[in-house]
């Protein structure tokens, strides 16, 4: 429907008034509301059904112009049949087409989105350009953040822990195991044939706190047991030993925690699934891993350190002070 604007401000008729014509007769407007049966009912009006079926219909309306006369629309519009979208999507004032889709198995998000500006850039006719949206738009302000977010969360945990046993040496035992989570993560990505995104990176960083978490309840039994006089290797199995059912018994509950992450479906089930499966595979490996390594890299570091922790003296009560650790 094409209106000629110039010859309704001719015949002195708002344009607005054309559009609220059309509204009501063709679609409608709400009244007032009455009151029946003890309900309440909507007054709309209407043009009736058989009077606006067809797009000639349109030519059979009449408006009022400033004087108070009415004027045919057929004098102010014509109605010719062309083709076009149902529905008109704009972005940031421009029409544009939404455009959905994910990276297919084996490949990362980043790839898909290197492919799809190069056959964008290959087959876009000029003056047609395109822009990313919602999550794919968040990973690409968030650049390579994560290459520097995951070993400054890894270098905190190493201080806090330096901080909390004076020590270096310590530390190294429980950071070491971190390597060993992340292996098994990404190791289960590929496994499920997922893809590297901001969801499974988020995930390599709560492994950092969990494989740590298991590590520190090895090495602090350790440590203590080398207080009371016991060597390294000693205090290393002997701690392993105690520590072997709670460390099995948080991790194990943990997993399966996880499993309904991992077996996630509906919307927004691959956000889910990404980070599960990280963190579901991470913690099959902290757990195994970490039982077998951890007391191995507690052994090494200490005697690289200068052997067990000799009691330095005695206090008024006759117990043992325990010098500083290496």
């Amino acid at each position: 429907m094409d209106l000629d604007r110039v010859k309704a401000k001719q015949l002195g008729v708002n344009v607005t008034d054309v559009f609220d014509t059309m509204q009501v007769y063709l679609g409608s407007l709400y009244v007032n509301d009455f009151n029946r049966f003890g309900r309440v009912y909507q007054v709309r009006v209407q043009a009736d059904a058989p009077f606006r079926q067809r797009p000639d219909d349109i030519l059979q309306l009449k408006t009022r112009n400033a004087a108070g006369e009415m004027v045919p629309l057929s004098s102010l519009v014509t109605v010719s049949p062309t083709f076009g979208p149902e529905m008109v999507v704009r972005y940031n004032g421009y029409t544009a087409a939404d455009i959905n889709g994910g990276p297919a198995p084996g490949f990362s998000s980043g790839q898909a989105q290197a492919a799809v500006e190069r056959i964008a850039a290959e087959t876009l006719p000029r003056g047609v350009k395109f822009e990313w949206t919602d999550l794919t738009y968040q990973q690409i302000l968030a650049g390579d953040s994560a290459f520097w977010v995951f070993p400054i969360s890894v270098l905190l945990v190493f201080l806090v822990l330096a901080a909390l046993y004076e020590s270096l040496t310590l530390p190294l035992a429980v950071i070491l195991i971190v390597p060993m989570s992340i292996l098994s993560a990404l190791t289960g990505v590929w496994l499920t044939q997922g893809d590297n995104n901001i969801f499974t990176q988020i995930g390599l960083m709560v492994l950092v706190g969990l494989s740590a978490k298991n590590a520190i309840l090895i090495v602090e039994f350790a440590r203590e047991l080398e207080h009371d006089g016991k060597t390294p290797l000693e205090a290393a199995i002997e701690a392993s030993r105690l520590r072997l059912r709670p460390i099995l018994m948080t991790s194990i509950a943990f997993i399966m925690g996880v499993v309904p992450l991992v077996l996630s479906t509906g919307a927004g089930a691959e956000m889910r699934h990404a980070m599960g499966v990280a963190v579901f595979f991470g913690m099959l490996g902290v757990t195994g891993f970490g039982l077998m390594l951890t007391p191995v890299f507690y052994v090494v570091l200490r005697t690289l350190a200068g052997g067990k922790i000799h009691v330095a003296g005695k206090d008024a009560a006759g117990y043992g002070v325990p010098a500083p650790d290496a």
